[in-house]
């Protein structure tokens, strides 16, 4: 059971201990179509923000005697329809035009076809960020497609602002690796 007393010495003992993310740490480290690079690490640069998505297990209500019981359910993963990424977009909109040609390839509306097709070899990959940088843990999701490449918005009386777009995509479901168990051991 949790110490009901914790006081403001213990949250600094934890706090020294364990440090805080920062919402900075973290980076888009490998986006497949099919096994094959979709952007490069110079589209990486410009990747300015993402959420690492959540998953969380659907309840089911059993009724009985007019007592409503909860009983777990399958995993669903949290923005597994909508999981957007942020690029600033550079003069020419390169990451943007990519995700672009991603969706007609998907499907054309000039020719009515494409390739519409899951593949386990189409994946996204996240890393959260130690304070050097360096990887403390991976998100890969799989079965990624692209379901929109976001507006840009422009505006002649703007003070100079830097445009941006997001790029979303659909997937099926993610696998983490270094397990956290290994953290908490290793920090006793």
């Amino acid at each position: 059971m949790a110490d009901i007393k914790q006081t403001i010495q213990d949250f600094y003992r934890v706090a020294q201990s364990r440090d805080f993310a920062r919402k900075y740490q973290f980076r888009v480290i490998e986006v497949l179509n099919k096994g094959a690079t979709v952007f490069d690490q110079s589209d990486f640069v410009y990747a300015t923000t993402a959420t690492l998505p959540g998953k969380k297990i659907k309840t089911i209500e059993a009724n009985y005697n007019g007592l409503n019981f909860r009983v777990p359910g399958t995993v669903e993963y949290n923005q597994s329809d909508a999981f957007a990424i942020t690029f600033y977009s550079d003069v020419n909109s390169i990451a943007r035009i990519k995700t672009e040609n991603w969706i007609t390839e998907t499907f054309s509306d000039e020719t009515t076809t494409g390739d519409s097709l899951l593949n386990d070899a189409s994946n996204l990959t996240l890393a959260q960020l130690d304070n050097e940088f360096e990887v403390v843990r991976t998100y890969k999701l799989f079965g990624i497609f692209p379901t929109e490449a976001g507006d840009i918005e422009y505006n002649m009386a703007d003070g100079n602002e830097i445009a941006t777009f997001q790029a979303t995509f659909a997937y099926q479901f993610f696998r983490r690796d270094n397990e956290i168990g290994n953290v908490v051991n290793a920090l006793g």
